[in-house]
């Protein structure tokens, strides 16, 4: 028998599709979870004769419409393993969640698996992004296939739609680490993959699951393919798997078992083994090679993490400056097109200063001289105590003057 619902009790929400799921997770509907597990697309896939193309996809439409029966939970969680898909549904997604969360509820992304690509763009709407030590974040510039044939106008302006888009993802990427656009979109332009301690790092994700069970994943000796939980994923012509992760063969039967160490098989029927001296004798150009490309991406990843350091190093030292600086400047020498340092900062404020105090005197100066001020005479001097008549003569001077008079007037004459 059921139990009757109370009055003020919500009916419980749970919908399910083949490779997601959205269900409220208590009895007062105030908490729901999605289960994203699957590849993002605007609409179902088909092949060359329109036909649908089976596989795990998360489709915007399909996505959207049953979002809106969970919109009143204040508490959302989204559990992750995508490895992306269209860039303009992930967006759409992406924009949808903040709006969640901007009206009060509270985002909280698990990677189970992996969050790449587009993955990576939804897992920012996020407030909170929880990973696994084995979770993979990827993130690259937007790619698209061409068909046809173009000239070089066509050519140039696909590329500016494509520089679009990949703006598109920095902001969402700025927004949530805080790094600037020149660093993003240097790790977009290097297809920068990250585990799960690594994006924590670069301000990706939030939290370690440190006992969490660990995620199988591993790459296929060629570097193509991904497997995560025994299930085979194929990269992008010109995108490898990162050294980092470990490899096994194709044939490899599932569950996954990842090997810390590659094997030094040649992969001939025999079986023979080689060792790597071996290998290094009978293809020193092949072997010289990979240490090459091995060095190299050790390098980067180096380049990578100082880059890091010295984005956040420079954000600090803006910020201990700011009080005393216009906010406006303070966000521009931070997020602008010209991003500056802290000095940068300060000594640009004290030309500025210097600048607009040498207008104020040549204001000052120019308004003098408009008003005339130095053509107008000083007022004759008086004797201290003394008050001048409309002639300009002293009590005094009018005194003697009165008396020479007398004397004149009585035939006297004043003695020298």
């Amino acid at each position: 028998m059921s139990r009757p619902k109370s009055a003020h009790q919500r009916p419980q929400v749970s919908i399910k599709k083949s490779v997601y799921a959205m269900a409220t997770t208590d009895s007062a509907g105030d908490s729901a979870e999605i289960t994203m597990y699957g590849d993002i697309y605007e609409e179902q896939p088909t092949n060359w004769w329109g036909e649908p193309i089976e596989g795990q996809y998360i489709l915007l439409s399909e996505f959207l419409e049953d979002l809106k029966q969970i919109s009143s939970c204040k508490n959302i969680t989204i559990r992750m393993n995508s490895y992306g898909g269209d860039a303009g549904a992930s967006n759409m997604i992406h924009n949808r969640l903040r709006e969640l969360a901007r009206s009060g509820a509270k985002l909280t992304c698990i990677v189970d698996g992996v969050a790449m690509s587009g993955g990576s763009i939804i897992m920012c709407a996020c407030d909170t992004v929880k990973v696994n030590p084995s979770s993979i974040i990827m993130i690259h510039k937007c790619w698209q296939f061409l068909w046809g044939g173009y000239n070089a106008d066509e050519l140039r302006e696909q590329a500016t739609q494509q520089d679009a888009w990949d703006k598109m993802q920095a902001e969402v990427y700025k927004r949530k680490t805080g790094l600037s656009d020149t660093v993003i979109l240097h790790m977009m332009a290097d297809t920068t993959y990250m585990t799960g301690k690594e994006a924590i790092e670069k301000g990706f994700a939030d939290e370690l699951i440190e006992d969490a069970e660990p995620t199988n994943i591993a790459a296929s000796a060629d570097g193509r393919s991904l497997f995560v939980r025994g299930k085979q994923i194929h990269l992008a012509p010109g995108m490898f798997a990162p050294d980092s992760i470990p490899t096994v063969t194709p044939e490899a039967s599932t569950p996954v078992e990842t090997h810390t160490n590659s094997p030094d098989t040649t992969g001939n029927e025999g079986g023979n083994s080689m060792t790597l001296e071996e290998l290094r004798a009978q293809y020193p150009d092949e072997i010289a090679q990979a240490e090459a490309a091995a060095r190299a991406s050790v390098d980067h990843a180096d380049a990578v993490n100082a880059a890091i350091q010295a984005e956040r190093a420079r954000m600090q030292e803006i910020d201990e400056v700011a009080g005393l600086l216009n906010p406006t400047d303070v966000q521009q020498a931070k997020y602008g097109d010209k991003p500056c340092t802290a000095a940068d900062l300060l000594m640009a404020a004290a030309k500025a200063a210097a600048k607009q105090g040498k207008k104020f005197l040549a204001d000052l100066a120019s308004d003098s001289e408009d008003s005339g001020a130095e053509n107008v005479g000083a007022a004759p001097r008086s004797t201290e105590g003394e008050e001048a008549d409309e002639t300009g003569k002293t009590p005094e001077a009018r005194m003697a003057a009165a008396r020479a008079n007398v004397a004149e007037l009585f035939g006297k004459k004043k003695e020298g």
